[in-house]
């Protein structure tokens, strides 16, 4: 068995592709979608991330805001530039870029942000809302991977999905967007005991733990639907993710590739989130509610 690819570039194209007449909608009402990215600093990583997620944001139509603040920035002067942004009706969706420089408290940071911009789904009313089934944001990354499994047909309701990684930003919003779906849920992390017998169970499983080729193919459940969240740059330069693709691919069912697979779809995600919160802005819907 060789696992059939799930194209993030493709899905994510064929998404944003949908997106471009609801924009062009929204700005004949005169109400065009925007979205303002936060930049501290020089971070390499950070650069190449920020530009992808502008690029994007000006292919579907969207008004996009790139701020370049220095690493040296006051936490006083950023929360500042936040309340400014939260006022500003032009601006749907607020993206403050991770990680900060040191001296600045990035949970702190986060909370500033009117939860009805949160676009990146990371404030504590957004993930309140997650949790109790409420209407906000779903952070980007996990809400990317359950897209690309509607995308191949693959219904949660009844599997057991295994997610390795407990993080804030996916292992934990991941497990409960299964979970609402209906699957059986199981999170693993690195004080699992068993974890490769627990993943060999999962009909999907969820690779979200920062370290390179670490599910091996005797990991996997032959036929599983297998979503590498993770990407890191080994000493030569290229990525991997978190998955060893090559091996695995021979026993899975579906297994996303890095990088084209995951990747793309947070960025896509990012931008349904901001259209969302247009389109509340625009029909005067209630924000999502603070918790």
């Amino acid at each position: 068995m060789t696992a059939q690819s799930i194209d993030g570039n493709a899905l994510a194209q064929q998404l944003r592709e949908g997106m471009k007449a609801q924009v062009e909608r929204l700005a004949a009402a005169g109400c065009r979608p925007g979205l303002a990215v936060l930049l501290v600093g020089e971070d390499p990583a950070s650069q190449v991330y920020v530009r992808n997620k502008v690029k994007a944001c000006e292919s579907v139509g969207m008004h996009s805001l790139l701020e370049r603040l220095p690493a040296t920035l006051g936490e006083a002067e950023l929360l500042a530039r936040i309340d400014q942004l939260n006022a500003d009706p032009a601006v749907h969706g607020i993206l403050v870029q991770l990680p900060l420089p040191r001296h600045l408290d990035a949970d702190l940071v986060i909370e500033r942000i009117a939860p009805e911009k949160d676009v990146d789904g990371f404030h504590v009313a957004s993930a309140g809302a997650l949790m109790v089934g409420r209407p906000g944001f779903k952070p980007c990354t996990p809400y990317g991977c359950m897209k690309m499994l509607e995308s191949i047909g693959c219904n949660p309701r009844g599997k057991h999905a295994v997610v390795i990684g407990r993080s804030n930003i996916v292992g934990k919003p991941m497990a409960l967007l299964l979970l609402q779906a209906s699957a059986t849920v199981t999170i693993c992390h690195s004080a699992t005991p068993n974890l490769a017998e627990i993943c060999r169970q999962a009909d999907i499983l969820v690779a979200a733990v920062g370290r390179p080729r670490f599910v091996s193919a005797d990991m996997v459940k032959p036929g599983a639907v297998v979503l590498d969240v993770g990407i890191n740059r080994l000493a030569d330069g290229k990525l991997c993710g978190d998955v060893d693709f090559d091996a695995v691919r021979e026993v899975a069912g579906w297994i996303t590739p890095v990088p084209g697979g995951v990747g793309p779809m947070t960025i896509t995600m990012l931008l349904q989130n901001t259209l969302e919160s247009a389109e509340r802005s625009a029909s005067a819907l209630p924000p999502p509610a603070r918790i």
